[in-house]
C-alpha cells in the first residue's frame, strides 16, 4: 500500500518529544562488538533490554550472545557481499536448530568499499542471489532485498538488480526492503515515502539509521521522533538504530552513540532498551579520528565485524511482463 508523502509528513511528529518508551517487538540491534570492553556486549542482552533481534553483518551468530538470557534474541544472518557458501551456511544453521526466519543481503552494494559498501555490480549481485538466496525460500526463510544506501543511486542500483534477475531468467523475490538513512527526520520520512511508493506491496526494515554529527538536543529529538514513528507505521516491520558503541569511537558523532566514553548508557541508549533517561552525556575522545558519516564505514571479516570509520506486508516478486 502506497502512503502519500503528505500523509507521511503529517503523521510524522508525535505530540511530545519526551518519549517514555514502552517495549517494541520491532526494535533490534546492529551489533558492533567491542573487543576492548567485552562487558559492553552484554548490555544489549541484559534482563531489562527491549531488543528482540540482531544482526552483525555476517553469516554466523555472535559468540557474545551464545548464552544470552534472552532466549528469543533472534539472529538475522547477512550475505554482506557475493559468496558461494551462503546457502550452505544457512542450511547448516537451520539443521543445527538455529532459528533462522529472515536473512539480509548485500550491504550498501551501490556504495564503495572505503565507506563500508560491498561495491557490487547489479548483474553480479543478481547472479549470486539466484544461486545463494532464492533457494532459501524452500526452507521458509524470508529474504531482504539488497540494503542499498539512502542516496538516489540506491534506487537506481536496486532497479537494475531486479532487472538483471529477470534477464537471467529468474524472478528474484524479496519479502522486505532494508533502508539505510543518515540525516534529519524530514529526509527520513521523505525517503521512506519514496521507498513505499516504489515498492508499494512490501514492508520495510530500517536496518541502519541515525542523525549523524549533530548537537545533543537535535540528536535526541530525531531519535525520539523516528522511534515513535517507526512503532506507529504499519509498513515498517523492524528497525535497528546505528549507535551500539561508545561515544569515543563513534563515527556518526558522539551524541548519536548509545554508550558514553565510559560505557554507560546514554539517554538514547536507555530509551532504545525501553528504559528511562540516564542524563549521561556522551563525549568524544580527543584521540579518536572523526569523519562525517554520509555512509557507514565497516570492515567485515569471516570471524567478526570491526568498527573502523565512520500498509501491506505482502511478498513481492519483481518481473517484467512480455
Amino acid at each position: 500500500m502506497h502512503i502519500p508523502s503528505n500523509i507521511l509528513l503529517a503523521a510524522m511528529l508525535p505530540s511530545t518529544l519526551a518519549v517514555d518508551f514502552t517495549r517494541s517487538s520491532k526494535r533490534g540491534l546492529v551489533f558492533v562488538p567491542s573487543n576492548d570492553y567485552p562487558a559492553d556486549n552484554q548490555i544489549w542482552v541484559s534482563s531489562s533490554s527491549d531488543l528482540t533481534w540482531y544482526y552483525n553483518y555476517g553469516v554466523q551468530p555472535s559468540a557474545a550472545f551464545a548464552a544470552s538470557p534472552q532466549a528469543e534474541f533472534e539472529f538475522v544472518p547477512q550475505l554482506w557481499t557475493t559468496s558461494d557458501t551462503f546457502l550452505g551456511d544457512i542450511e547448516a544453521l537451520v539443521a543445527s536448530g538455529q532459528n533462522i526466519s529472515h536473512v539480509l543481503t548485500y550491504n550498501e552494494p551501490d556504495g564503495i568499499s572505503s565507506t563500508g559498501g560491498a561495491q557490487l555490480a547489479p548483474v553480479d549481485a543478481a547472479k549470486n542471489w539466484i544461486s545463494q538466496v532464492e533457494p532459501l525460500r524452500k526452507l521458509g526463510v524470508k529474504t531482504g532485498a539488497p540494503a542499498v544506501t539512502g542516496s538516489p543511486g540506491g534506487f537506481t542500483w536496486l532497479e537494475q538488480f531486479f532487472e538483471n534477475c529477470t534477464l537471467q531468467g529468474t524472478n528474484c523475490t524479496a519479502d522486505f526492503i532494508p533502508v539505510h538513512w543518515y540525516g534529519d527526520f524530514g529526509g527520513l520520512a521523505s525517503h521512506l515515502g519514496q521507498v513505499n511508493g516504489t515498492y508499494p506491496n512490501i514492508s520495510q526494515w530500517v536496518t541502519e539509521y541515525a542523525y549523524n554529527d549533530q548537537q545533543l538536543e537535535a540528536t535526541q529529538n530525531f531519535f525520539n521522533t523516528s522511534a515513535d514513528y517507526f512503532d506507529r507505521i504499519i509498513s515498517i516491520d523492524r528497525y535497528s538504530y546505528f549507535g551500539s558503541f561508545r561515544s569515543s569511537v563513534s563515527n556518526v558523532g558522539p551524541n548519536a552513540a548509545m554508550l558514553t566514553e565510559n560505557g554507560e548508557l546514554t539517554d538514547i541508549g536507555s530509551w532504545y532498551l525501553g528504559g528511562a533517561a540516564t542524563s549521561n552525556i556522551p563525549k568524544a575522545s580527543s584521540a579518536s579520528s572523526h569523519l562525517p558519516a554520509a555512509s557507514v564505514c565497516l570492515l567485515v571479516s569471516a570471524a567478526t565485524m570491526f568498527f573502523v570509520s565512520q500498509l501491506g506486508h505482502e511478498r513481492v516478486v519483481w518481473h517484467r511482463e512480455g
